[in-house]
Parts: structure tokens; sequence; C-alpha cells
């Protein structure tokens, strides 16, 4: 697959070689995985091709981003919808998880129809339903320099 957005992580694959706490390197998930991803999240659409560079890269174990306690990407799904549900939020529009924090209080997350590296959204289950959701960063792209970026000067990715 060849990587448009997400060079930086293909050309860090470990976050800093020098700091024994960032020495694991990303792992991915196949292609396959990802299309069962996109039919799941997107009714069979292709994701957005910065999500889909994260996932073929690092959707099992990325440095710079936390996947909680989760098996895969499909859990992780799972049970950010669950919690919605039971904290009685909901977002109209298909969206893609990509890190869960706080105990899994919160998420960031990326809307599937916002261009082919969308903007990262914070959602906060127990916020009002007024102000549940922020922008992070204006590209996941972004996103994931600055944590490599952060993780490379020996400072804490998030």
């Amino acid at each position: 697959m060849e990587i448009k957005y997400l060079t930086l992580l293909r050309h860090n694959p470990i976050g800093n070689p020098s700091d024994p706490s960032f020495l694991r390197a990303i792992k991915p998930i196949s292609l396959q995985e990802i299309a069962q991803l996109e039919q799941l999240y997107n009714n069979g659409n292709p994701f957005p091709i910065a999500l889909k560079e994260l996932l073929f890269l690092a959707g099992q174990f990325c440095y710079v981003l936390d996947y909680g306690i989760f098996e895969n990407q499909q859990q992780m799904q799972e049970f950010v919808r669950s919690e919605m549900v039971e904290e009685n939020k909901s977002l109209s529009r298909p969206f893609f998880v990509i890190d869960v924090y706080n105990l899994g209080d919160q998420f960031i997350f990326v809307y599937l129809d916002e261009g082919n590296n969308p903007p990262t959204y914070e959602g906060h289950y127990y916020a009002s339903n007024q102000g549940w959701i922020s922008q992070v960063t204006p590209t996941l792209s972004g996103l994931i320099n600055h944590g490599i970026d952060r993780v490379k000067q020996g400072r804490n990715p998030f």
C-alpha cells in the first residue's frame, strides 16, 4: 500500500530507540481486516486514506495512540458505541474511533465523510450533550505527527 499521509509514522516504526519506554514497534493489521472494518463501520465504502494508512501501518499497536485493553479494532469500536448508548449519546454520521483513554471514558475519532485526511475529534461520554464533542486536530496525520514529534523529544505522546 502506498503511504501518502503518514510517511512520518512509516519512517519511525519505533518511537524513540534511545528511550526504553518507547521501544515497542508499530504493528499493522491486514488489508483484509481493514476491508472488514470498512464493511462494518462505513457501509462497505473505503475509509479515508489517512485512516487506512494508520490501520495498515499500526492498526494493532501504535505508540502514539492508546487502543485500550481491546484485542482488536472491532472490540474498541463496539466498546465506544456501547458506552455512547449507555450515556444516551449518538453520532449521526459514520465515524471510526482511533484512541480510547482516561480508563475508556474518552475517545478520539474521525468522521468518515470528511476527506482523505480528516480532522480528529474527542468525545466525552459524561459531558453535557451540547459540549461532548470537540475538535482535536485539523488532520489525522497532524495528530499522529504531533505524537511522534513528542516521543522523539523524549516526551509522552499524549
